[in-house]
């Protein structure tokens, strides 16, 4: 089942030729085209299914810079800044709040890693605070577990997934960008070793410069293309609740279950740290690379074998460009939500907040996180092929920092300063040989 989603129309023409084709509609390929408009630039985006239909409106709505890796921190950091400005220039609500999100934990060990985190956070300008037992109980004074400590950033907000990027892509539309669901980017075309055109199913768009920010179909897209992008594939489970009392504003994060405060009254809910990774013949491929991620989180994931296997080993990657595409014959990715996730993480909320018993399960959905192997994800050009571009792999991080991760990928497409370093966010680190370590952000 999938979680509600404010609806845009599309535009009914498409162009025969502009300046940038951003390829999917996600939160970060509308906020890359809103951006890339902004410059001056014209802007088709083409979107198989619907604008939000995937992980962007899939996912918890935590917008933070909290317990972010360190090559993400700057990243989330302009983030927020942007989440405001976008909210605003829209005139739509986003669900875009500032109330802070709160991690506790139980583990002595622990909490000085985020004693750690909290310093090196402070000289980038990110102010958390380390929190006693007792300011955690100050906090949350019904809770019923026992805390050695937990950690608070005010700063960080939260938005509402289901209308966030339709908010988002009324804001690029006000610049001129042209969206066009239901209609897959099947392919690129190059004139002289660069690109030209991006193929549709709807027709041809003349270009000089393709953004590809697919999401789970970004590798299959550029394997087309003979570019290699390890990409894994993670189906995660989220659900929200009916309504209940507020015993936090933002987003609380612990050992087992984290929630989100919704605007309806009730909260998302899932399970910390878990999934289920779909083996397929791409992971197969590159699972030297992801063997290393693989031990780092192994507790928490479960492995799932089926028959989308042998469906992808069949489906190949030659397809032609005058005929159905892949990306034609799933539209929307709606896994299935894992049940047993759903209510283990209720029934840890109630025990652990007994003010919350009558709350129930309002709805749950699947969705499937594209990551990395270092889980840092792709913002870059593509050097073997010029003018095509990437902003993938956000490895369950894309909501939060996707207006700066936009922001960064136009920058990167027009040539112009650079929102924050791009250096750690290369597609080149994917393909060099280099050994690709996951990092540990919590």
């Amino acid at each position: 089942m999938s979680p509600p989603l404010n609806r845009i129309n599309s535009d009914e023409r498409l162009p025969a030729q502009v300046d940038v084709v951003v390829i999917g509609g996600g939160v970060i390929g509308v906020s890359a085209a809103y951006h890339l408009a902004k410059k001056g630039h014209s802007v088709a985006l083409v979107e198989k299914g619907h604008v939000g239909g995937e992980q962007s409106s899939r996912n918890w709505g935590w917008c933070r810079q909290q317990g972010r890796a360190r090559e993400e921190i700057p990243l989330a950091r302009e983030a927020l800044r942007l989440w405001e400005d976008m909210q605003n220039d829209a005139g739509v609500d986003a669900g875009f709040r500032r109330t802070g999100v709160l991690f506790l934990t139980k583990s002595k060990d622990e909490l000085a890693s985020w004693e750690r985190w909290a310093a090196v956070a402070r000289e980038m300008q990110v102010h958390s605070t380390v929190l006693t037992p007792a300011e955690v109980a100050e906090r949350m004074p019904d809770n019923t577990d026992t805390w050695v400590g937990g950690l608070h950033t005010p700063s960080d907000g939260r938005a509402e997934p289901s209308m966030a990027v339709p908010a988002l892509a009324t804001a690029a539309r006000k610049h001129g960008v042209t969206i066009h669901q239901g209609c897959a980017a099947r392919g690129l075309e190059t004139t002289g070793g660069r690109v030209s055109a991006v193929v549709t199913e709807k027709g041809t768009i003349r270009t000089q410069a393709a953004l590809l920010s697919g999401g789970v179909w970004s590798s299959l897209f550029c394997r087309r293309h003979g570019i290699e992008l390890p990409i894994g594939l993670v189906n995660a489970t989220a659900c929200r609740t009916t309504p209940g009392p507020e015993i936090t504003s933002g987003a609380l994060g612990t050992d087992f279950y984290c929630i989100r405060r919704r605007l309806d009254g009730g909260f998302t809910l899932a399970l910390r740290n878990r999934g289920t990774v779909e083996l397929s013949p791409d992971l197969f491929r590159y699972a030297r690379t992801f063997w290393p991620t693989y031990l780092h989180r192994k507790n928490g994931l479960k492995l799932s074998f089926g028959k989308s296997f042998f469906e992808q080993i069949v489906r190949g990657t030659s397809w032609s460009f005058d005929k159905p595409s892949p990306f034609e014959t799933e539209r929307v990715r709606d896994p299935a939500p894992d049940m047993s996730l759903v209510n283990s993480a209720l029934a840890a909320l109630i025990k652990s907040n007994p003010e919350l018993k009558d709350i129930e399960i309002a709805e749950a959905w699947g969705g499937t996180i594209d990551c990395t192997p270092d889980t840092i994800p792709v913002i870059s050009p593509v050097d073997a092929l010029p003018g095509f571009f990437l902003a993938t792999g956000f490895s369950g991080h894309g909501f939060g920092i996707g207006p700066a991760a936009g922001k960064l990928a136009a920058d990167i497409v027009t040539g112009t300063t650079p929102l924050v370093d791009p250096a750690a966010y290369s597609h080149k680190r994917m393909i060099d040989g280099r050994r690709l370590a996951p990092v540990s952000p919590f």
